[in-house]
C-alpha cells in the first residue's frame, strides 16, 4: 500500500540542475512527487508518496551522502508539513508552548487553511484565538468553517451585532457544528444561563473556538491547559497582544467594549 512521506532539505551548493538530480534519484527510486515547494529561504520541501518504507530508508541514505543538499526532515507528514508545501511557508510555533500558533494579518490565507483543517477533525477540540481589535480573528474563524464545510454558531459575539445566546434549539446540539464564544462578551455582558449554555458545549464532542481566551479563563472555572491549541493573530510581527482592560482584580475597568469588535 503507498504511503506518504515528507521530505525537506536545505540546500547547501545551489547549482542549475539540483533538482533534477533529486528529480531523477526519486524516479529511479520509484517514488512519486506529489508536491514540491520552498518553505523557508534556502529549504524546499516535497510530499512524497512511496510503495514501502525500504524505498525511503535507502532514498535517506543516499541523500545523506550528497554535499550540496542538507537532509532536515524525512517522516511521515504533518498538518504543518502539507501546509508550508501547499503555502510555500511554514507555520510559525511558539518554541516554549508547543501549542502556541502565530500569524500575521499578511498570513491569512495560511491561517484560514490551518483552521478548516483543525475544523475537520472528529471530536472535542478547544483552540483559543488571540489578536487585537480588527485584525481578522472572527472573519477567519467563519471562513475556516466554510472550508471545513461546518456549520458555525455563534454562542456570544460582536460580529453583526451583539450576540449573547442562553439557549440552542434542539437541531443545534450537534457535533458537527462549530461554537464560537467571545470571552469578553460572554464575561462582561452575559448572565448566568449563558454561562450553564457555555457548560453545555463545553462538554459537547465538538469544535469550540474562543475568541480572548486570556479573558475567558480569568472569569471561567477554565484553563489555558484545557485548550488543544491557542492561535495568535497579529496586524504585524511586532505588534503586542495587550488587554488594558482588566484590572488587578481581573475585572473590567469601564472600557468601551465595542473597541473589542472582530
Amino acid at each position: 500500500m503507498k504511503k506518504e512521506w515528507y521530505l525537506e532539505y536545505e540546500i547547501q551548493k545551489n547549482r542549475p540542475g539540483l533538482l533534477g538530480d533529486i528529480s531523477s534519484l526519486l524516479g529511479m527510486l520509484s517514488i512519486n512527487i506529489v508536491t514540491i515547494n520552498g518553505v523557508d529561504q534556502g529549504r524546499r520541501g516535497l510530499l512524497l508518496l512511496a510503495n514501502d518504507d525500504n524505498q525511503i530508508k535507502r532514498l535517506e541514505s543516499i541523500l545523506h551522502k550528497m554535499d550540496t543538499i542538507k537532509v532536515i526532515k524525512i517522516r511521515e507528514p504533518k498538518l504543518r508539513d502539507r501546509l508550508a508545501v501547499r503555502h510555500g511557508q511554514y507555520i510559525q510555533r511558539d518554541a516554549d508552548d508547543k501549542k502556541t500558533f502565530r500569524f500575521v494579518r499578511s498570513e491569512l490565507g495560511l491561517l484560514v487553511d490551518f483552521m478548516a483543517e483543525l475544523f475537520k477533525q472528529e471530536g472535542h477540540k478547544l483552540i483559543g484565538i488571540r489578536g487585537m481589535p480588527r485584525v481578522g480573528k472572527t472573519e477567519s474563524i467563519v471562513a475556516a468553517s466554510v472550508c471545513a464545510n461546518k456549520r458555525w454558531l455563534f454562542v456570544s459575539s460582536t460580529l453583526l451585532k451583539q450576540t449573547i445566546r442562553n439557549q440552542l434549539i434542539k437541531d443545534e446540539y450537534n457535533a458537527d457544528n462549530l461554537f464560537i464564544i467571545d470571552g469578553i462578551v460572554s464575561t462582561k455582558r452575559a448572565n448566568e444561563r449563558h454561562w450553564q449554555l457555555v457548560r453545555e458545549i463545553m462538554r459537547l464532542s465538538a469544535v469550540k473556538v474562543i475568541e480572548h481566551p486570556d479573558i475567558f479563563v480569568q472569569n471561567s472555572e477554565y484553563t489555558l491547559d484545557d485548550f488543544d491549541y491557542i492561535i495568535e493573530l497579529r496586524n504585524d510581527a511586532d505588534e503586542v497582544i495587550s488587554y488594558d482592560i482588566v484590572d488587578e482584580h481581573n475585572m473590567f475597568s469601564g472600557t468601551n467594549f465595542n473597541d473589542f469588535n472582530f
